[in-house]
This record gives C-alpha cells, structure tokens and sequence, in this order.
C-alpha cells in the first residue's frame, strides 16, 4: 500500500488574497455548542472521586478497577478551558472524598471550585517536565502547555499519581491498584511504539502535525514530529492572518500530507487550510473530552489509539490497521 506521497499540483506556491486569509481566521473563530448536563452515579457507598473532565474521569476508573464511583464536572464534548462550574457541580464537590484536576493551568475556573470542598485534592500532572506553549518560553509567565495526558509517556506519570492516590484512600486494595496501573502502562507504552515504528516511513521533513489547536505538543516530542496550528493553547480559537499564512506556508514548505482538527473546535478554518494547500483533510482528532460510549473514543486508551491511527493514515496515506 503507498504512501499517498506523490507530487500534488496544488502543492505550488499559492498567493492567498487578503480576502480568503479574513476567511480562514473568521472559520476558526467559530465557538463550541454546549454539553448535554451530566447524570450523577447513585452513592452506593464506595468513596466518591471527583475528577474535572471524562479523560482523568476514565483514567481512575481503570485504575480503580470499580473499588470507588468515579464523576467528572465536565460532560463528554465540554469545552474544559473556559468551563464555569454549576451549583450542582459545588454540591457534588462537597460530597467528594478525593478530588483530582490536571493541573498546568488547564482548569482556570478549578480555584473557585475548591473554595467550599473539604476533600483531599490531587494535581495529576505533578512530576511531568512542562513544555512551553510556542511562543511564550523565557517570558516569566505560568505558560505551560497543559495537555501533557496527549503523551503516552506523561500518561504513564499521571496513572502512577493516580495509583498513589487511590492506595491513600483505599490502602486495603493498594495491592490491586499497582497492578492495575502497571498494566495501563504497557498499553500506553505499545501505542507510542506503534506510532514511533509507523511514523518512520515518512521523510523526516513531512512529520509535521498540523492541528487546529496547539494542544499536541507532548505527543510531538514522544513521536518525532513538528507541529503547525492555527491558534496556540488557551487563545480562545483567535487566529490571526499571520498564523493562517505561517500554517499554509509551512504546510507547503514540508509537504506536509494531511491536516487534521480537534473534535471540540469548528474544523472550518482547517478545511480551508487543506484547500489552499492541496493537503488531505486528515480527519478528527480527540484532546479535551471522550465520547460517549458508543462513539470512537469512550476511554482514554482509545482516545490515544484514535489519534495515533488518524495521524498515521492521514500523513502515510495508508489505511489504520
């Protein structure tokens, strides 16, 4: 099977009017519709952990292995970064018995959550080396890019915070936990080595991951590619002309394959990235929330098998095993 790697005749240089950039940056804009209000498990007397979004909510269920209730604030599809936590949310905070948020600067609204919540609270994220959000390195400011659970290697520090969270509350399975943990590291380990073996065939200057926003950047590092985004993280999906042009030049300069987008973000913007460039739209990648149980990603390892087979098949051209 090729690699879908043959020269393109859009793949010339392309002189883009100030009209189609005013475009592009206006398609990027486009907000998130509002998620569906969650339905709270009924407390059948195991401890209740509460964890910000579905991801880390899944993460501890793993581990967990149905020894305590799990809850996340955030439903599936929620836009995490701007969230503003409910009165029922408080309620179930102060209900809580062990607290868990991802830290980096991820949940802005997380201080005002714990104001009125007496339960142990435990930042998942703690003992991963922060990468900068591009651009704001050497400024001084908290600017970490806070999505380090997209890294099957950071994942690993953030299943062993919660391997020694879940053995402080519950010691009598601490036992069962470390087993647990043990055995979600060899799968986050395998989907790295998958995708690391897969990305090799692609020439070096063509691994670049080009995103609507720049939350890949841990990833990035763990697989050896570049990143290309139309905003960076936490910039509220504002791009500017400047950004679309960088994105299309370097999607050209590279021939870069394929662009993809995030599922909680309008893919517009992208869409017309792809058109301007002659690269595929590679499809939908999932960051900030899990699906349902019925769609692509209802737990997390399958948000990162997901991903890594839609980078694959979207940059080599092949079709995901």
């Amino acid at each position: 099977m090729g690699f879908g790697m043959a020269n393109n005749p859009w793949r010339g240089r392309l002189h883009l009017t100030v009209s189609a950039v005013a475009a592009l940056c206006l398609a990027v804009l486009t907000g998130c519709s509002a998620a569906p209000a969650r339905t709270p498990t009924p407390d059948d007397g195991r401890s209740l952990v509460l964890t910000t979004f579905t991801v880390l909510a899944d993460m501890v269920r793993t581990v967990g292995g149905g020894h305590v209730r799990v809850e996340s604030v955030t439903d599936v599809g929620a836009e995490i970064h701007g969230y503003q936590p409910t009165p029922d949310d408080l309620r179930q905070g102060a209900e809580a018995d062990l607290v868990i948020d991802n830290g980096l600067g991820l949940e802005a609204w997380f201080e005002q959550f714990l104001t009125d919540v007496d339960a142990e609270h435990v930042v998942v994220s703690e003992g991963v080396d922060p990468l900068p959000i591009a651009g704001t390195h050497g400024t001084g400011e908290h600017t970490a890019n806070p999505h380090a659970w997209m890294s099957p290697t950071a994942g690993q520090v953030y299943v062993d915070n919660i391997v020694a969270a879940l053995s402080d509350l519950d010691p009598a399975h601490a036992e069962e936990y470390a087993a647990n943990g043990e055995a979600y590291g060899a799968e986050l380990a395998k989907v790295r080595e998958q995708m690391v073996t897969a990305l090799q065939r692609l020439p070096a200057e063509s691994r670049v991951l080009a995103t609507c926003e720049g939350a890949f950047s841990y990833l990035a590092r763990d697989t050896g590619l570049g990143e290309a985004y139309l905003w960076p993280v936490n910039a509220e999906r504002q791009s500017t002309p400047r950004q679309v042009v960088g994105v299309i030049d370097r999607v050209r300069a590279d021939d870069v394959p394929a662009v993809f987008c995030e599922s909680t973000v309008d893919d517009t913007g992208q869409r017309q990235v792809a058109a301007e460039t002659g690269a595929r739209f590679g499809g939908t990648l999932y960051v900030d929330s899990l699906s349902g149980p019925g769609g692509p990603v209802p737990s997390y390892l399958d948000l990162l098998r997901h991903d890594a087979e839609t980078i694959v098949a979207g940059l080599t051209g092949e079709d995901p095993p």
